[in-house]
């Protein structure tokens, strides 16, 4: 009698990727496992011609043999003997190759069975990465500067050097699990791993645990860093300063400390991206006369800048180049200033008198106001 399509026994097309073909077998193997079908002999046939089509399969190069040859490929005792045998007992595999078959089942039941292969601890674990907040001013992005900080966290234990053990005590390998961290439990027809419960994952038992740190081999201690901000950090600036973080568990990597900027508002500027903006008072004969006016710059000096004759509130002048630098170049933003008329107060009766005799001769000068009228009246 012709044997059956290894693809059509996992219900597969021919050209279907490594991960579909472990789907489909998964679900098969599933559908008639002897545990789910006790006494049916027909799943039973079944079961094992399915496992046989995976085990052919699953292999790159038996595969590609099977691919060109179909099953005459496997025929001079050259082929799986996955199908060889029967099942015992309750569960129990009576001969035949069934090699990948746990590592299948181990991942469909790792979470109902409580492990799995994914079960297994390392012995070494990196630490946990550190945040730190920095408030700045804008005089501080702008200069940039290096920053003194203090963390608590956990730190290797100077005591035993991070071992857990106190001096000249041994660490013994685990007798349960002999080193691996893991142990194999029977679950039925499944062998699954779960973590060695007599050394916790560590593979190593600790005779004399160290006194200063009880064996974690970690202590939790307080310790200033001086961090190096560059000029032109912004909001949200994110610093990462590698091995900084918590010290890992049984000598493992530390982690990392993230230093994260935090701006402060400033009373003066705002800052919109490498661009400062400011708005600058001047007097109304300033403005009328044009001239200087000093303006503020966030180094803490002043730039001139050049006021033309008849300039209007709100106007918005460009000084180049002094803006806020860029992080690790020589470019600059620029910084934007708005002009604001000031409007004279608690003026005199002189003064009064002055204004209103302008008033009367600079009827042609107030073009704004007189065209704005003159739209109103028509």
């Amino acid at each position: 009698m012709a044997k059956e399509d290894y693809y059509d026994l996992l219900g597969v097309q021919k050209g279907a990727s490594a991960a579909e073909i472990k789907k489909a077998y998964r679900k098969k193997a599933m559908q008639h496992h002897p545990d789910k079908n006790q006494g049916n002999k027909e799943s039973e046939t079944k079961f094992k011609k399915i496992n046989e089509a995976y085990d052919i399969l699953k292999d790159p190069q038996k595969k590609a043999a099977y691919d060109q040859f179909g099953h005459s490929a496997f025929q001079n005792g050259t082929g799986a003997s996955a199908g060889a045998g029967g099942f015992g007992g309750f569960g129990g595999m009576g001969g035949g190759d069934f090699s990948g078959f746990g590592d299948i089942f181990g991942d469909i039941f790792s979470d109902m069975m409580g492990g799995g292969r994914g079960a297994r601890q390392e012995q070494k674990s990196r630490g946990s990465d550190l945040r730190y907040d920095v408030d700045l001013t804008l005089e501080e992005a702008y200069e940039g500067l290096k920053k003194d900080i203090d963390i608590y966290s956990f730190v290797e234990c100077d005591r035993c050097s991070g071992s857990g053990a106190e001096k000249d005590s041994k660490v013994e390998t685990c007798s349960t699990c002999h080193g691996r961290g893991t142990v194999q439990m029977r679950q039925g027809f499944f062998s699954v791993q779960q973590p060695c419960p007599h050394c916790h994952g560590k593979g190593t038992i600790i005779t004399n645990p160290c006194k200063k740190c009880h064996g974690d081999g970690r202590v939790k201690k307080h310790r200033s860093l001086s961090v190096s901000i560059p000029a032109g950090v912004g909001h949200g600036t994110k610093i990462r300063l590698s091995g900084e973080g918590e010290a890992g568990k049984n000598k493992g990597v530390s982690g990392d400390l993230y230093i994260f900027i935090n701006m402060l508002k400033h009373n003066v500027f705002e800052r919109d991206g490498l661009d400062l903006h400011c708005k600058v008072p001047i007097k109304f004969t300033k403005a009328i006369l044009g001239g200087g006016v000093d303006i503020p710059l966030i180094n803490g000096k002043t730039v001139e800048l050049k006021v033309p004759e008849g300039t209007q509130s709100g106007q918005v002048f460009r000084l180049k180049g002094y803006g806020m630098p860029r992080m690790r170049s020589s470019v600059y933003g620029n910084l934007y200033v708005e002009l604001s008329v000031e409007t004279p107060v608690k003026l005199n009766k002189k003064q009064k008198d002055l204004i209103k005799e302008f008033e009367k001769i600079s009827e042609k000068n107030s073009p704004l106001s007189s065209a704005f009228f003159k739209k109103n009246k028509k």
